[in-house]
C-alpha cells in the first residue's frame, strides 16, 4: 500500500493536467495534423492561400506551362520557326493548316487513333506483366533469375524496325503483331523497376517480418510488392509513351490502319497537314494515357509520402 504523500508524487495535480494538456493542444495547432504540428502552411501561410490550394485552384505550376505553350504556338503560326530555320510551309505546316486538317478528317483521325491506341494498351499490359514477372523471378531466385534481366535488356536494345518483321511473321498482320511489338519494347522498363523495388526494402522491416516467422510468400505479399509500387507505377508511366513509339512505328511497316499508317501515307503524297495532324492526335494521347496511369498511382498509392504533397 502506497500512502498519500507517494501517490501526490506519482499522480499530477488536476490543474497540472489541465495545464499540460492545453500546451500540447496549442502546440499541435487547431487540428493537429503533422503539417500543421511542424509549421506547416497552415500556421504561417493565410487563410485564403490555403483554402485556394485546397480547393485544388491552379497556379503557377499551371500557368507557367501554358503560356509557354500559347507562346509556342504563336510563334509557329506568325512563322517564326520558318525564319529561324529556312522551312517552307509545306516542310512545316502552320497550326492552322494542321487544325484544318483535324477538323475535316475527324472521324477517320479519331478512328485510328482509337486503333493506335489500342494496340499500345494491349501490348503496355502485356510487356509490363512480363516484366514484373521477371523482376519476381530475378528477386525470388537471384542466381538464376538475373540472367532474365540480361535477357530483357537485350531485348529491348534490339530496334524496333527490326522487331516489326519477325513480329509479323509470328503473330500475322493483325492488330497481334504491334502489340508483341510494343511488349517487347516495354518488357525491359518494369523488369529493371520493378527489381529494384522489390529489393530496396528496409532490412528492419525484413527482420521483423522474419521473427514473425513470416513464410517467403508472405514477405513477398505483405513486404517486398508493396514496397515496389512507387516503381512499378515508375515503369508505367515510361511505358505509356513508350507504348504509343513503338505501336506507330510498327505501323509504318504492315498495317492498314493506325496513326503510323496514316502519317506514313500523308508524307508519301505530300500531304503534311494531315500527317502532322497524326503527330498531334498522338501525342494527345499519349498525354491522356499517362494522365490516367497517373491517377491510378494515386489511388493505390494514398498511403506514399510522394502522394501527402
Amino acid at each position: 500500500m502506497k500512502n498519500a504523500g507517494e501517490q501526490a508524487l506519482i499522480q499530477p495535480h488536476p490543474a497540472e493536467s489541465e495545464a499540460l494538456f492545453r500546451a500540447a493542444q496549442a502546440k499541435a495547432g487547431p487540428t493537429g495534423s503533422p503539417g500543421e504540428r511542424a509549421g506547416g502552411p497552415a500556421a504561417s501561410e493565410p487563410a485564403g492561400l490555403v483554402s485556394g490550394r485546397r480547393r485544388g485552384l491552379p497556379g503557377m505550376s499551371v500557368w507557367l506551362p501554358l503560356l509557354a505553350g500559347i507562346a509556342f504556338i504563336a510563334a509557329w503560326q506568325l512563322q517564326g520557326f520558318h525564319r529561324l530555320f529556312d522551312l517552307k510551309k509545306y516542310q512545316l505546316p502552320l497550326p492552322s493548316a494542321i487544325a484544318e486538317a483535324i477538323r475535316e478528317n475527324f472521324g477517320l483521325l479519331l478512328s485510328y487513333t482509337g486503333y493506335t491506341l489500342t494496340e499500345a494498351a494491349l501490348g503496355m499490359l502485356a510487356g509490363s506483366t512480363l516484366g514484373f514477372l521477371v523482376a519476381l523471378a530475378a528477386t525470388a531466385w537471384p542466381k538464376w533469375g538475373s540472367g532474365s534481366l540480361l535477357l530483357t535488356a537485350a531485348l529491348n536494345a534490339v530496334p524496333i524496325v527490326a522487331l516489326a518483321p519477325i513480329m509479323n511473321l509470328w503473330f500475322g498482320d493483325g492488330i497481334a503483331s504491334r502489340a508483341a511489338i510494343v511488349a517487347a519494347t516495354t518488357m525491359a522498363a518494369m523488369a529493371l523497376n520493378a527489381c529494384k523495388g522489390l529489393t530496396a526494402i528496409d532490412p528492419l522491416a525484413l527482420d521483423l517480418m522474419r521473427s514473425y516467422a513470416a513464410s517467403k510468400p508472405q514477405v513477398f505479399r505483405y513486404l517486398r510488392i508493396q514496397a515496389s509500387l512507387p516503381y512499378v507505377f515508375t515503369a508505367l508511366k515510361i511505358n505509356a509513351t513508350a507504348s504509343m513509339i513503338g505501336a506507330m512505328v510498327g505501323e509504318f511497316f504492315f498495317s492498314s490502319r493506325g496513326l503510323g499508317y496514316l502519317l506514313s501515307n500523308s508524307v508519301k503524297i505530300a500531304k503534311m497537314p494531315l500527317g502532322w495532324s497524326c503527330i498531334v492526335l498522338a501525342a494527345a494521347a499519349g498525354i491522356v494515357f499517362y494522365l490516367l496511369i497517373e491517377r491510378l498511382e494515386r489511388f493505390f498509392l494514398r498511403w506514399h509520402p510522394s502522394q501527402r504533397i
